[in-house]
């Protein structure tokens, strides 16, 4: 490592200290006291010079590895990983809007991408024309083109595509296309797909939670019919067949209301957030007992859902993400159905 540079660990911070390690590295290479290919402190050294415990320095060092930013020789120590700047790839990433699930996948993606790519990330909230502008200014700038289409007709609901929007992606070369999330079977050629089959996904999973589910004497689905960032039919229609076939009754609302008239024994499935808040609210404010007196499932997982004990049907978005980078890394043109899965918790 150049003799200029010094990891420096604050005490006092909250930032744990293998964080602090790891972003001590990275903004080193981006200032250039770090060389590409230099050779950096073990982790015995890097331990004994900022008084750190072996594992917080070994668990950085795991971390850099995971994001390819150092790699270790056998026989002679860890380097900053070599990389040509020609052989980066350049990387468009479109997405439909800023949803935490959204950024679950991009984050996910890029870390697996690491150094091999340089990922930029454009947003059009649903929105056609915006989508086909982006793509207009972009379109031949970059080595992969990575998609997630999902668009507002004039009605406010969900459609995956228009014709307009179908002859813009036929404009990629399919070698650098890869589809996310949601899928459109009518493109022609042969390009990577990574997707959720919402209709079949959610009977699936809500099939796994049959035997807690059948507890409940009536099952809810709050679906919003009409949004700015529209949710795709096919979770209702999913829904639908799943308790027909079942034989459950069932009822679907296009949100939570003030004042809803609970009954014990419902089990919700909530798709927006702010329904599964105002939700909770009121089955605390009516001394009803979640999980118990009411159901509660919600669509898509997150770390505060987890953290809540919320029941959750899921796609995984750490797989779908990583899935996505070993596609591009690895030039794969597949078709992949995305994993989705029933995680029950204290709500149900």
């Amino acid at each position: 490592m150049a003799e200029t540079f010094e990891i420096i660990i604050n005490e006092h911070s909250r930032v744990p200290k293998y964080k602090q390690i790891v972003d001590s590295i990275l903004n080193g290479i981006d200032s250039g006291e770090i060389k590409i290919g230099e050779k950096i402190p073990s982790i015995n050294e890097l331990s004994e010079s900022c008084f750190l415990s072996r594992d917080t320095v070994e668990k950085a060092y795991k971390e850099l590895r995971k994001r390819q930013i150092i790699e270790s020789v056998k026989g002679k120590g860890y380097y900053i990983s070599r990389i040509n700047k020609n052989d980066v790839i350049n990387i468009f990433f479109l997405i439909n809007k800023p949803s935490t699930y959204k950024m679950m996948i991009y984050n996910y993606f890029v870390n697996a991408i690491g150094t091999k790519g340089n990922v930029e990330m454009y947003i059009y909230h649903c929105d056609e024309t915006l989508f086909i502008n982006s793509l207009k200014k972009n379109l031949g700038g970059f080595d992969y083109y990575v998609i997630m289409p999902h668009f507002r007709d004039e009605q406010s609901k969900h459609t995956s595509s228009t014709q307009q929007v179908l002859d813009m992606i036929e404009q990629i070369p399919k070698n650098k296309l890869l589809l996310l999330d949601n899928t459109k079977p009518n493109i022609s050629g042969e390009y990577g797909s990574i997707f959720q089959d919402f209709e079949h996904d959610i009977y699936n999973a809500l099939k796994e939670g049959l035997d807690k589910i059948q507890k409940y004497e009536k099952i809810i689905l709050v679906y919003p019919d009409k949004s700015i960032h529209p949710y795709p039919f096919r979770i209702v229609r999913g829904f639908e067949k799943f308790c027909k076939d079942f034989k459950l009754d069932y009822e679907i609302l296009d949100e939570i209301y003030p004042d809803m008239e609970l009954q014990d024994k419902d089990i919700f499935i909530t798709i927006r957030e702010r329904d599964l808040v105002n939700l909770v609210k009121q089955i605390r404010q009516k001394n009803l007992e979640l999980g118990k007196d009411i159901g509660i499932i919600s669509y898509n997982e997150t770390p505060l859902k987890e953290l809540l004990g919320i029941t959750v049907i899921t796609t995984d978005f750490k797989a779908m993400g990583e899935s996505a980078a070993y596609m591009i890394l690895k030039n794969k043109k597949e078709s992949v159905n995305n994993v989705f899965k029933f995680i029950q918790r204290d709500s149900l």
